[in-house]
């Protein structure tokens, strides 16, 4: 049995999801609003795990499946894009849960070491086949790491920093589901 190669990729879901994730995780950690108590980790620990977390776990899942069972998709750096949006999916769903409980932050130090190598290796990957806009997008989760392990650690700064880096990183996600809708639904030639 074969499929027909599809044309559309999930890529605006993941991109949606996640954004949507770091402009409602950033605000908090750049600019400390909502100022952090039970009722807020409560509320951004829920919108952890769905947005961030299921957006990303299911567009990744597609794509593992589209790339594999059914070969719908057949441009292999979408391999690279379902390995991270799966990875960076299940990890959301844990940063939302341990936020949503209020538990401790300083493991996520190692989770940072993993998720930063992941995020080098996407920009280089999709560096290295001319896609720079999703290149860029990797080098954003690279800083959003590096910020993320010295909050974790507990220098002063890192906090600030990792806001700072979700809510441009997060903008720039915004601009890349816009580009993929354009692109997918309308035929336009968005940078992508």
């Amino acid at each position: 049995m074969s499929f027909a190669v599809s044309p559309f990729v999930p890529l605006a879901l993941g991109f949606f999801g996640l954004g949507t994730g770091y402009l409602i995780y950033g605000p908090q950690e750049l600019f400390g609003w909502p100022k952090r108590d039970e009722r807020v980790d409560g509320s951004t620990g829920v919108w952890g795990i769905w947005l961030p977390g299921f957006c990303q776990f299911v567009a990744g899942s597609i794509l593992f499946v589209g790339l594999t069972w059914f070969q719908v998709f057949k441009e292999a750096p979408l391999y690279m894009a379902a390995l991270a949006f799966s990875a960076y999916g299940i990890h959301w769903f844990a940063i939302g849960y341990n936020r949503l409980r209020m538990h401790d932050p300083r493991p996520n130090a190692g989770m940072c070491v993993a998720f930063f190598i992941l995020s080098v290796l996407g920009a280089a990957v999709f560096f290295t086949v001319g896609d720079w806009p999703v290149g860029l997008l990797f080098i954003g989760l690279a800083l959003v790491y590096a910020s993320d392990f010295f909050a974790a650690i507990g220098v002063g700064f890192g906090e600030r920093a990792l806001g700072f880096w979700h809510i441009v990183t997060g903008l720039w996600l915004m601009y890349l589901m816009i580009a993929t809708v354009y692109n997918i639904s309308l035929g336009a030639s968005l940078p992508l």
